[in-house]
């Protein structure tokens, strides 16, 4: 039996224009998209609101934080996958991608578990259908740590692997080359007196040195031919975006540099940068501001990062204080990052098209999600 909704009086933003009218959604599909009101029986007045595609997410290391809300707490471990995915869903995210750490840079013994839940709970939210969003896999490889390739070998095989990213957390580069900041970070947290973090900075950096090439070229072997899409992560010199090419990298996720930036855009890379860098103004971490990029116009893709909602407020942010028109400002969070999955057949509003959708209203300058549809089924 066919299945129809009308959503009615909406503000929808399209690939190049914004339409003041009505969409047609029939068994999951977008079928019609007109200007004007409808006047068919039993559609649905959104009352003026903006109308968007389903967001797409590439790296949310919120699951993470779902399983240790603070320091020493653990959270049951289905119930944080089932909030992850509603904290998801409710963002306006219909399409996610879950960043999990293969290899670690600190804490190993918590991460190496945190791996272990992060694929239990989502194997058993699939198999009862449970979850609100579409979640796919991003496996997040830090390729200096000496347990990478154990790790990442019997994962090859995961259903929705999706992204692949190459991390190097070696203190004094990339991310840390502020050791001021690599210190304030982990004191306290992972070690507790200074002769605790400089053997801390002695064995990352001689993990490096006997880990690292090894580990990358055995990685390249077993990716080779998989559909993954390749990311490298926190470049910050020419020659970290000339490394990633070599390594088959299409995506720069999160460059600290405006002339790592440059580099990946003379390269053809995508860039990626984070919602809460856009949406606070700069860097936690003192890199290149999101904003920074956007102004030179090396900024593809915005991901949440560690805040489901910022991927929907940095868009709306792109629009109301960069001047981006509403379809350029939303391409980031919707069309860009399903472009860059290989995924057709969502991330832009009109015929044809999977019914992901998200009812969206201002409150004063921040956008509040009303409704999300996945595949024309309502799912927040």
């Amino acid at each position: 039996m066919s299945s129809e909704m009308i959503l009615t009086n909406a503000r929808i933003v399209t690939r190049e224009e914004v339409v003041e009218g009505s969409l047609v959604v029939r068994d999951g599909q977008i079928a019609e998209l007109a200007a004007g009101a409808s006047r068919a029986a039993g559609a649905v007045d959104l009352e003026g609101d903006w109308l968007l595609p389903g967001l797409v997410e590439l790296h949310t290391d919120n699951l993470e934080r779902q399983f240790q809300p603070r320091p020493g707490v653990r959270w049951p471990a289905d119930a944080a996958m089932l909030q992850h995915d509603g904290q998801i869903a409710g963002s306006g995210i219909t399409t996610v991608c879950d960043a999990v750490c293969v290899g670690f840079y600190g804490g190993k013994r918590e991460r190496l578990e945190l791996l272990r839940l992060s694929l239990d709970v989502l194997h058993r939210a699939r198999a009862a259908a449970a979850l609100k969003a579409e979640h796919l896999l991003h496996l997040r490889l830090e390729v200096s740590d000496p347990g990478c390739l154990e790790l990442f070998e019997p994962l090859m095989d995961e259903e929705g692997l999706a992204v692949v990213s190459f991390m190097d957390h070696t203190p004094g580069q990339r991310q840390w080359r502020d050791i001021e900041k690599y210190r304030t970070f982990h004191m306290g947290r992972t070690v507790t007196t200074e002769d605790q973090f400089a053997a801390m900075i002695e064995r990352r950096v001689e993990e490096q040195k006997q880990h690292f090439t090894a580990n990358l070229a055995r990685i390249l072997e077993l990716l080779e031919g998989h559909p993954a899409v390749r990311a490298s992560h926190d470049d910050t010199t020419p020659e970290h975006v000339a490394d990633a090419r070599a390594m088959g990298a299409t995506i720069s996720e999160f460059p600290t540099t405006l002339e790592a930036a440059r580099a990946a855009r003379e390269a053809g890379m995508s860039i990626v940068m984070g919602g809460p860098n856009l949406v606070l103004g700069g860097s936690h971490s003192g890199n290149v501001s999101a904003g920074e990029l956007a102004r030179e116009g090396l900024l593809d893709v915005m991901s949440s990062d560690y805040v489901p909602a910022s991927m929907l407020q940095a868009a709306f942010k792109l629009a109301r204080e960069f001047g981006m028109a509403m379809p350029e400002a939303i391409a980031p969070v919707t069309r860009h990052p399903a472009e860059l999955l290989g995924m057709a057949d969502r991330g832009i509003i009109e015929a044809g098209r999977r019914a992901d959708l998200v009812r969206v209203r201002e409150i004063g300058e921040t956008p509040h999600v009303g409704a999300v549809w996945r595949a024309g089924r309502r799912i927040a």
